[in-house]
C-alpha cells in the first residue's frame, strides 16, 4: 500500500518496487510469486483488500475443479490469479527471466510503476519448526503458524545475486525506502542480497510495529519466537547499518530517543495507512 501512496502523491517520480521472492512456490506446475503479484495488483487497482491477497472479485472455479479431482487445495488461487501464474510460467518456460516476466505483467495489467524481483535466481524461505522444515507457504498458509518456530533460513541465497535492473534502480535512486513489512522474512532476504549496494544516507526504514502490534502478519510472534524484542527499537537495530532515517508511529513516540541514539534521524507520524498510504508516503519522501 505504501507504493500506491507514493504513486498517488508523487506521480512525477519513477517508482521501482523491489519485491521479495523467497516466499515464491510452485503449485500445479505454475510459478506463484505472492509478493510480486500483490504489489502489481495493488498498483493496477485490482488487489483484493478484503481477502488480503489475489484479485478483487475473483472466482474460484478452477480451484473447485481441482478439489473435485482430488487435489489438496489448501493454497487458494483465484481464476484471474491463475491467469497471472500461467502467463509467468509460460514466459519462464520460453527462457525469460523472472524480472522480464514481472515487467511484462506490469505492462499488461496496467501498473505504472516497475515491480521487479530481488533476484532472478531461486531463493526460498525455510522454517525449522517442531514439526520439521517447512516452506513459507506450508508454514504460513497450510499450518497457520501453529508449529513452534526455531529458526529461519534462505535456501539458495549463496548462489543468488541482484539482477542488472535491481542494481541500476539502487544506483539511480534518490530515496530507498524499506517498507513496513516483516523484517525477518520479507525484508531480510532482500537486504541479504543488497546490503552492500545500499547508501545509508538516502535510505529510510518504516516501522512495521505500532503499539506492540504488527501492521500486518506475524512479525511480533516471529520476533518473539526467535528471541528478539518485538518493538520498533529492535527493528531499528536490525536496519542501522543500511538506513539513516526511521519512520516511527506517533503512538510510539516515546521510543524516538532510543532510536535516535542508534544514529537515526527519526520522523514521527501516523504510519497506519487508512488513506491509501498517502500520509506515510509524504513522511518517507521527506514532506512531513
Amino acid at each position: 500500500m505504501l507504493a500506491a501512496g507514493i504513486q498517488a502523491i508523487a506521480p512525477e517520480h519513477v517508482l521501482t518496487v523491489i519485491a521479495n521472492t523467497a516466499d515464491d512456490d510452485d503449485f500445479w506446475g505454475l510459478r506463484v510469486c505472492p509478493d510480486i503479484d500483490a504489489v502489481i495488483y495493488r498498483l493496477a487497482g485490482m488487489f483484493n483488500d478484503e481477502a488480503g491477497y489475489g484479485v478483487m472479485g475473483d472466482t474460484f472455479h478452477v480451484l473447485d475443479g481441482l478439489a473435485r479431482a482430488g487435489e489438496n487445495t489448501w493454497f487458494r488461487i483465484g481464476d484471474r490469479d491463475f491467469a497471472t501464474h500461467l502467463v509467468r510460467t509460460e514466459m519462464l518456460g520460453r527462457g525469460c527471466s523472472l524480472t522480464e516476466t514481472s515487467l511484462e505483467l506490469c505492462r499488461r495489467l496496467g501498473a505504472t510503476a516497475r515491480v521487479i524481483p530481488m533476484t532472478d535466481q531461486v531463493v526460498r524461505t525455510r522454517f525449522t519448526t517442531e514439526q520439521g522444515e517447512l516452506s513459507f507457504q506450508e508454514y504460513y498458509v497450510r499450518e497457520r503458524l501453529k508449529p513452534a518456530l526455531h529458526s529461519i533460513a534462505f535456501a539458495g541465497m549463496a548462489d543468488a545475486r541482484p539482477s542488472a535492473e535491481v542494481s541500476a534502480a539502487l544506483d539511480d535512486a534518490d530515496r530507498v525506502i524499506i517498507g513496513p513489512s516483516n523484517p525477518l522474512i520479507s525484508i531480510a532476504p532482500i537486504l541479504e542480497l543488497m546490503r552492500e549496494s545500499l547508501r545509508r544516507d538516502r535510505t529510510v526504514a518504516v516501522t512495521p510495529i505500532v503499539g506492540g502490534i504488527a501492521l500486518k502478519g506475524p512479525t511480533v510472534e516471529m520476533m518473539r519466537a526467535l528471541g528478539r524484542d518485538p518493538d520498533p527499537v529492535e527493528v531499528a537495530r536490525m536496519y542501522r547499518d543500511v538506513a539513516a532515517g526511521f519512520v516511527l508511529d506517533q503512538r510510539d513516540r516515546r521510543l524516538a530517543p532510543a532510536i535516535e541514539a542508534l544514529g537515526y534521524r527519526v520522523v514521527v507520524c501516523d504510519t497506519v495507512m487508512r488513506d491509501g498510504g498517502r500520509t506515510l508516503a509524504r513522511a518517507v519522501l521527506g514532506d512531513v
